[in-house]
């Protein structure tokens, strides 16, 4: 699949006298942000550009290249417990393995997406990716919002629901996802779970 600054590729290569047409799906629209400038200026990211701002990732994301950025919104910050949330924002390793878990390394529009690919992220992480009737799914859930808004250096795609990797959560939270879910209720009945967060 071919895309031209997220417009489908429908038709390639009708020669003419004087050049060539290719036929795409939508009208190509001028795109003047960097993906930091489309943080910095849309409401719903108020948490994620704190976020940036206190990993010092605002360089990159102005820099020259090609990423996607699959930005979780303020709704997607807060559908996780408070506690972890301020625990993954006071931890600067935590806080930008978090960030770089968002962000892939060259830019990949919606329509580019298919079922089965496997996407690597700047943690070196990987994101399965899927679909779901028409809704496209990261690890299984259609958790993107909106998509293909266009940068000078990648593509933002708006995601309702945080990726959290194993590197930004502790021993207990790790423990409560696998089969020794078990063992870390022992632990807690045993007043200590303390050296598990």
């Amino acid at each position: 699949i071919v895309t031209v600054n997220c417009a489908r590729l429908l038709k390639a290569d009708h020669h003419a006298t004087n050049g060539v047409v290719h036929v795409i799906d939508k009208v190509i629209a001028t795109t003047t942000n960097t993906i930091q400038q489309i943080i910095e200026t849309e409401e719903s990211l108020e948490t994620l550009r704190t976020a940036v701002a206190a990993s010092d990732l605002s360089s990159l994301l102005e820099s020259e290249g090609q990423y996607t950025l699959l930005a979780p919104t303020d709704e997607a910050f807060q559908k996780i417990p408070r506690e972890t949330l301020n625990r993954i924002l006071g931890d600067p390793e935590a806080l930008r393995d978090l960030l770089n878990h968002h962000i892939l390394k060259s830019a990949m529009c919606a329509e580019a997406i298919i079922a089965g690919l496997t996407m690597e992220t700047l943690e070196g992480t990987t994101l399965d990716v899927g679909c779901s009737g028409e809704e496209l799914t990261l690890n299984g859930k259609p958790i993107i919002a909106n998509k293909d808004v266009l940068a000078t250096n990648g593509v933002v795609h708006f995601v309702n629901e945080l990726l959290i990797p194993d590197s930004a959560k502790t021993l207990f939270e790790l423990a409560q996802e696998s089969e020794v879910s078990k063992s870390t209720e022992f632990f807690r009945q045993a007043g200590l779970s303390s050296h598990l967060t």
